[in-house]
């Protein structure tokens, strides 16, 4: 059943759930957040719309900088922005940034301990026709290494506007994921958000077989597949990492010692993501039976989202055919 204490969308498992972009959600948490913090200061790289940033620069003008296609500067000027006192939050999509400036977020931002949000747009296969080229699914593992730097992947637009408000009301350097498709709302203005710590959105009655550990757009799958599995009696948690880094461990460790099986979804490389994180945190304190959802050490291509989720082996058979296997090796 859904965790009664988050308030959740009750529609998340009927054909007519609103669905909307993730990345929207951050355009208006931007354009709300620019009215209570006057340091924020929007910069993008010719992707204005593309990303949402244009809702902020529309209402603030003067504190908007278009950088054009230059990857590198748009972290580098953040950087400097940053150093006179102001709060950057800067987009592109996120096979460019972080993916082109890596090394200038490194050393320009995370080096010298500058606080600013790197929002990384269009990540993940789901950008469909932009091809493989475009597709990244290897920037959690990039933006993970960093030390001083927050991973932040939300589940729906809501999550990703509330999320964008958290950040600006304490400054951190972050780095924002977003995905380019529509996506089920799972959660509603009532549903409560602090950065740091997971949410466990489906639990069954009683003791629970496995936990399905899930990030970004793939959690409303993640959430189906669990409604699926209570039709073959099989009890399955669905638990939202909405922040990879720092990951919530104490609710990791937690359902694993309940459940003694964990199977994890992302839209990325299996290799150091969410799944990796996950694996990491439970070599060290609770050994468990595990599986992974993700691309498996693959570039991505053409083709519709739908099309390549299931290709690369993320859609909602996977993830059963997944905790089936992790059920069978735990038993």
């Amino acid at each position: 059943m859904l965790n009664p204490d988050l308030k959740l969308n009750t529609k998340i498992f009927s054909d007519d759930v609103e669905q909307v972009p993730i990345r929207k959600g951050f355009g208006e948490g931007l354009a709300q957040a620019g009215e209570s913090n006057k340091d924020i200061v929007a910069l993008s790289a010719d992707l204005t719309e593309s990303t949402q940033m244009h809702l902020f620069k529309n209402k603030f003008p003067e504190r908007f900088v278009e950088i054009g296609v230059a990857e590198q500067n748009l972290a580098t000027v953040a950087s400097g922005i940053a150093a006179m006192g102001k709060y950057p939050f800067f987009s592109s999509y996120a096979m460019f940034s972080p993916g082109r400036n890596w090394e200038q977020i490194r050393t320009t931002l995370a080096y010298n301990d500058r606080k600013a949000v790197i929002v990384g747009s269009h990540a993940g296969v789901s950008v469909g026709p932009d091809g493989g080229t475009h597709q990244a699914i290897e920037d959690i593992a990039l933006m993970r290494v960093i030390p001083r730097m927050v991973v932040l992947s939300p589940c729906d637009a809501l999550q990703a506007k509330k999320m964008t408000i958290a950040l600006a009301q304490a400054p951190l350097l972050a780095y924002l994921r977003l995905a380019r498709e529509k996506t089920p709302a799972i959660t509603t203005e009532d549903t409560p958000l602090e950065i740091g710590k997971g949410q466990i959105l489906f639990r069954p009655e009683g003791v629970a077989h496995v936990a399905i550990v899930a990030t970004g757009a793939l959690v409303a799958n993640a959430m189906r597949v669990a409604k699926d599995l209570e039709r073959k009696h099989i009890k399955a948690i669905v638990v939202n990492i909405h922040t990879i880094k720092p990951l919530d461990e104490e609710l990791i460790i937690k359902v694993a010692k309940e459940t003694k099986a964990i199977v994890t979804v992302e839209e990325h490389q299996i290799a150091g993501g969410l799944g990796g994180a996950v694996a990491e945190c439970l070599a060290k304190n609770y050994p468990t039976a595990i599986e992974f959802v993700g691309v498996q050490d693959l570039f991505g291509q053409s083709g519709t989202p739908n099309e390549l989720i299931e290709h690369y082996g993320m859609g909602r058979d996977d993830i059963m055919s997944a905790v089936l296997k992790v059920l069978d090796r735990k038993n």
